[in-house]
């Protein structure tokens, strides 16, 4: 169901557990467990491996860690995607230390691949203790919405909590809540949204096999794309070829959207802050204030440090006006806000932002602006940028006049328009250079296309370094 058709080839079908305690000798672990070989989807040669649950209910062994391991090697040597069908009951006890080596073999695999090869884990049935640990290695993480779980610790293992009262291993609750799970829905769905994603990815870091034709007007004028300032998701779905946009963490962090789209047939990572979501029927079915918040901080700082790692390159939409101020977000939100910072900093992947809407103070400096280094900003004419909205600040520069003043509301009206053309529209911005230019909305498709194809061959001197420590 998940490959091509008839594309499948299965390597290690004849090991078996090598163990011989505990009895082990008089149990039968056909293929010790996992199913592991390579295909194609779509044409892309990836490799796959899927745990057997009827198999000791799919436990970790040596052989059955070797073999994944093993997998690993290849698709490292080839340059080809992983993909790992998960149903694994934890490690296998009656191996011990040899199931613990061979788990601790396969994060080193992981962790070696990251950033080398896409990596994909489907969780379908449990998932759970240092499984959950290989399955977070991966870079997207898929999650059936029923049957499956996924825990470190099983929700009634900690303390004043039950799965009655809080199921924490259930997908709904890994996918909004811990922000662990990319994607969740049916079997049938899952399978489906894997092999649209497989389509969409670079191979590897180096050989990029995600273009394709675009069959789409590379000059079609998006009608009415302004009134999607509040939902960005329609509004990227509207730029993109042929309407496609995969969201990537939809329902973790739901302000802050992060996906796929294509441009000319080029895959392109978006970043996106989002005031409103709109339900197909185009009634607003949840709402949220335009600011950054700590776990949208982190997962778009994840997306575009996945982004880089495979030169896919970054498209941002801004509408933000300051941070979430409660005592929550106030725990992490300076550094979570800085990780997203330096991962935009630190991209040296083409770089194009859209301020859609507001753009004030420092929370739009970390928004992939110019000043940490986006390649080409553009701006809508309603845009307003600056430190803060006109009328505040004005109230603030003009404290003592506003105060002895007969009308204070038509002088703060004054005062507040001045501020506004002179610091904080789209205009002045462009003046000083910080907006390359402002575009008519419905023209963005074409304009982003014009920077991708620009921006193409780009090449950034970068200081010598293993990796930052942000």
């Amino acid at each position: 169901m998940l490959l091509d058709e008839n594309s499948f080839v299965e390597v290690g079908a004849y090991v078996t557990a090598r163990n011989t305690d505990f009895n082990m000798t008089d149990k039968k672990t056909p293929a010790d467990g996992v199913v592991t070989g390579y295909g194609t989807i779509d044409g892309c040669l990836v490799y796959v491996y899927s745990q057997d649950a009827s198999v000791m209910g799919g436990s970790m062994g040596e052989m059955h860690a070797k073999k994944i391991s093993s997998i690993y090697a290849m698709a490292m040597k080839m340059g080809a995607p992983v993909i790992g069908l998960v149903d694994c009951a934890g490690l296998r006890l009656q191996e011990a230390t040899d199931a613990l080596h061979g788990f601790g073999e396969l994060y080193y695999r992981q962790t070696m691949a990251s950033g080398v090869i896409p990596q994909i884990s489907a969780v379908f049935g449990t998932c759970g203790g240092g499984m959950a640990v290989s399955s977070a290695l991966a870079d997207f993480t898929f999650m059936e919405e029923k049957k499956a779980k996924l825990f470190v610790n099983s929700p009634n293992a900690i303390d004043n909590n039950y799965a009655g009262k809080c199921d924490t291993a259930s997908a709904e609750y890994q996918s909004s809540m811990a922000g662990n799970v990319d994607f969740t829905g049916s079997e049938e769905e899952i399978l489906s949204q894997i092999r649209t994603l497989i389509t969409v990815l670079p191979a590897n870091n180096e050989d990029d096999l995600s273009y394709g034709e675009c069959s789409d007007d590379l000059n079609r004028v998006c009608v009415d794309l302004e009134n999607c300032v509040e939902d960005t998701g329609i509004a990227l779905s509207v730029i993109s070829d042929d309407h496609f946009f995969m969201e990537v963490k939809k329902a973790y962090a739901p302000s802050m959207v992060t996906g796929f789209i294509r441009l000319n047939g080029t895959t392109v990572g978006c970043v996106a802050n989002r005031c409103a979501v709109y339900g197909d029927d185009g009634e607003k079915t949840a709402e949220y204030a335009p600011v950054l918040n700590a776990k949208g901080c982190r997962k778009a700082a994840r997306f575009v440090d996945f982004c880089d790692a495979f030169n896919i390159p970054l498209l941002t939409l801004v509408n933000v006006t300051g941070y979430k101020a409660d005592k929550c977000n106030e725990k992490t939100m300076a550094k979570s806000a800085a990780r997203l910072t330096s991962a935009f900093a630190g991209a040296s992947v083409p770089k194009v932002t859209v301020i859609v809407g507001q753009a004030y103070g420092t929370a739009y400096l970390t928004m992939a602006s110019k000043s940490i280094g986006a390649d080409m900003v553009y701006a809508w004419p309603t845009a307003t940028i600056g430190m803060m909205d006109a009328v505040p600040a004005a109230k603030i520069m003009y404290a003592d006049e506003i105060r002895n003043s007969d009308n204070a509301a038509a002088l703060i009206n004054v005062k507040a328009a001045e501020y506004r053309e002179l610091q904080s529209s789209a205009m002045a911005a462009a003046r000083r250079g910080y907006v390359d230019d402002i575009i008519q909305a419905c023209d963005t498709r074409k304009r982003v296309i014009a920077a991708f194809e620009m921006l193409f061959t780009k090449r950034e001197d970068r200081p010598s370094k293993k990796h930052g420590t942000v």
